[in-house]
């Protein structure tokens, strides 16, 4: 079953997506492979602390992320990645290790990566390890407002 408070907040917004329903799989990649989903659409979500604040990072599933690297690109000073206890929470309506990229829903700011922005559509897990939402990218940079960043 999707995150309920996501699923009721793109039908409250008028927001067209599809449910893609797969085997269960717990990395990004994984998800995307047996998802039949290109990599570069698909949505990993990482939870950090830059400069002390809980933040939720978005980037396409093949991507690492390197702290230098990020802090670099955020003109942040300290940036830290989060144990799923130091969250977990935050995201009581999702399994861990499948959040959606909507930190708006959970008081949390986003940044996503320009890469990912930048394509047509995005596919995310939508709450749980068996389930993804796809939308176009559009409609979600409107909704959540997220602040782009390259690394």
């Amino acid at each position: 079953m999707p995150a309920q408070r996501l699923q009721q907040y793109l039908d409250q917004q008028g927001v067209k997506y599809r449910v893609i329903t797969h085997s269960p799989a717990f990395t990004a990649q994984d998800v995307a492979e047996v998802a039949h989903v290109p990599g570069r659409v698909m949505a990993k979500v990482v939870i950090m602390t830059l400069d002390g604040q809980m933040t939720m990072i978005v980037v396409p599933a093949p991507k690492k992320i390197h702290t230098d690297t990020l802090a670099q690109a955020l003109s942040a000073q300290e940036v830290a990645f989060l144990h799923e206890n130091d969250f977990r929470e935050k995201f009581p309506d999702c399994q861990v290790g499948a959040l959606p990229p909507f930190g708006n829903l959970y008081e949390m700011p986003v940044y996503i990566d320009t890469e990912l922005a930048h394509q047509q559509e995005i596919v995310f897990s939508a709450g749980s390890y068996r389930e993804l939402f796809s939308l176009p990218v559009k409609d979600y940079l409107k909704l959540v407002q997220p602040k782009q960043f390259t690394d």
